[in-house]
């Protein structure tokens, strides 16, 4: 009987310690949206180079795009301010990891390899790929005029896009560049003629380059659900930003600032 004391005791004394080990865990989990309310403030990651999502207007140097209203509209609901932190997305996982900000809110597209390392909320977004070509070029005027022989399509190294368009391709001759801008230069310079980006910065392009032109593919290709990026592990967190994406789904704001930016053709209700 001693020793079958022994045993629950001892059974009893592993339960406490697993339990202990886990209490710091929970209580971290537990505590962001504590400390955020007690801070007075959510901190924000954002890629300013994201026109129509998170863009620092080079002229005026203030910050606009969806995501930079919807962020305002976010720290009102939670009853603090928003400090915006600039970021980027090769500096995601560090700064979610190393506790830099609370949220990214930058259209963060939902990806099996940075599940890993983050949590997504319900998307809110959602972007196939599109084209962008000079508006005079000869032989390129609608997107059925792309995968011919002769025409060099580019996309950035590390995006979704250079994968699919590897497949997407029979008669093209792909191009990998190692930065967003080094597209456009490709096309610009004339040494392509084509090149593959999504639909915020395709309009971009259209809007504010004077030579661009911006094509539509007949079917989505490739669509990417964007969401919001938390540190991963954090349910309590996580539940809140996804509180916060029914809302503006709901009471109508996720359209109106989506209309405000010109993305009502990748809104997702």
């Amino acid at each position: 009987m001693l020793s079958g004391i022994c045993r629950w005791i001892g059974c009893l004394s592993t339960v406490i310690f697993l339990v202990a080990l886990a209490e710091p865990a929970i209580a971290q989990a537990e505590s962001r949206l504590q400390t955020i309310q007690a801070r007075q403030t959510v901190r924000v990651c954002i890629w300013p180079g994201y026109f129509s999502i998170t863009y620092r207007n080079p002229r005026s140097q203030q910050l606009e795009g969806i995501d930079i209203d919807l962020a305002h509209a976010f720290a009102a609901d939670l009853g603090v301010t928003v400090e915006f932190i600039d970021s980027s997305f090769s500096k995601l996982k560090e700064n979610l990891t190393q506790d830099r900000c609370d949220i990214a809110m930058h259209g963060v597209g939902v990806r099996a390899d940075r599940a890993e390392f983050m949590d997504f909320s319900a998307p809110y977004l959602r972007s196939g790929i599109y084209a962008v070509v000079d508006k005079n070029h000869f032989a390129i005027q609608a997107w059925q005029d792309i995968d011919r022989k002769g025409h060099i399509i580019v996309v950035q190294k590390g995006t979704y896009m250079e994968p699919v368009m590897r497949s997407y391709l029979h008669q093209g001759t792909l191009t990998v560049v190692d930065t967003f801008k080094a597209r456009e230069q490709e096309v610009e310079a004339g040494r392509a003629d084509v090149f593959m980006t999504d639909y915020p910065y395709g309009r971009r392009m259209a809007l504010l380059s004077s030579w661009a032109k911006l094509l539509t593919p007949p079917q989505v290709l490739a669509p990417t659900d964007y969401a919001y990026a938390v540190p991963k592990g954090e349910p309590e967190w996580l539940a809140r930003v996804n509180g916060f994406v029914r809302q503006i789904k709901r009471d109508g704001r996720l359209k109106r600032f989506a209309e405000k930016n010109g993305l009502m053709p990748i809104v997702l209700e």
